[in-house]
């Protein structure tokens, strides 16, 4: 476990991470794709383990039934996707890996909706690859339409 901080592209909105496992996982939804440009390349951190300065910066966007996201007003730098409906992933942050100050060392250790992400690209490495099916069987049926 790391700690590690981040921030915004404006510095409006900045964070740190008291404990961080070093692993980050790839969402390849369409919803996702369309809120960072390409797939969602982000790394989960309990909301206890994280602080946030400039909260009256961010702004949230309810995306689905069971989950928002968040971002700098002022820059437009995404900052999470966040569960909200109850269950044991509510209240997770899962914080973009691009906005963290110093994103060396991660690894990539699972992608998820693997059959939705586009054939112009892939990620290498030996690490799980999750279809649609096998990711709502996992997380549950409320991403349905993800």
């Amino acid at each position: 476990m790391t700690e590690r901080s981040g921030g915004c592209l404006c510095g409006a909105v900045r964070f740190a991470v008291r404990s961080l496992e070093p692993s980050y996982g790839a969402c390849h939804c369409k919803m996702c794709q369309r809120w960072a440009g390409s797939a969602l390349l982000a790394i989960n951190v309990k909301s206890d383990a994280v602080t946030w300065e400039g909260t009256d910066r961010i702004r949230r966007f309810q995306s689905s039934d069971w989950a928002e996201r968040a971002w700098c007003e002022s820059c437009g730098s995404g900052l999470w996707y966040r569960v909200t409906a109850e269950g044991p992933w509510q209240h997770d942050y899962e914080i973009p890996i691009g906005v963290f100050d110093d994103a060396s060392g991660l690894n990539l250790t699972r992608e998820i909706f693997i059959d939705r992400k586009p054939d112009s690209f892939a990620l290498d490495g030996d690490h799980d690859r999750l279809t649609e099916a096998e990711t709502l069987a996992l997380y549950g049926s409320r991403m349905e339409g993800a």
